[in-house]
């Protein structure tokens, strides 16, 4: 049960294309950051400018949570997932080759845009994570912790 409920998830985070990332600036004060994204399985990629609010936050406080969701205004056919996990500046060059190579294939606008100097990849690895499925149930939610 555990590996087909690893294969929902790394397939719900293939099909989807935004997240919500939280994290939490150094006064202890939380905000979210709606992105892009790309996932290899269960690990997911941002890329965002160097200076932006929430690199400072990440680079605090590694520990974030996200949500990746439909906007299904039916309640019974909800689906989502909510993740916690920690997060890390990409700095090795293949791994940076491997993902560009992933974001392309699923953003293929991303093959025409200039490189930026200040632009960094962020690399989430989850450690739990909730699998919400309402037409199964209401409120049906599974824990994996990976």
């Amino acid at each position: 049960m555990a590996e087909e409920l690893k294969d929902k998830i790394h397939e719900y985070l293939s099909d989807h294309y935004y997240l919500n990332l939280a994290t939490v600036s150094p006064q202890g004060r939380p905000m979210t950051h709606t992105m892009a994204y790309v996932s290899k399985d269960a690990i997911v990629y941002v890329a965002t400018n160097k200076n932006t609010r929430k690199v400072q936050n990440i680079m605090q406080n590694p520990y974030v949570a996200y949500t990746v969701d439909e906007d299904d205004p039916d309640w019974f056919d909800m689906q989502a997932l909510q993740i916690e996990g920690k997060a890390s500046i990409i700095t090795d060059e293949k791994e940076l080759r491997e993902v560009g190579e992933v974001l392309v294939a699923k953003f293929p606008v991303a093959a025409d845009m200039p490189p930026d100097p200040d632009t960094i990849m962020i690399k989430i690895e989850p450690e739990v994570v909730y699998y919400l499925d309402y037409s199964v149930k209401f409120g049906y939610r599974k824990q994996v912790n990976l």
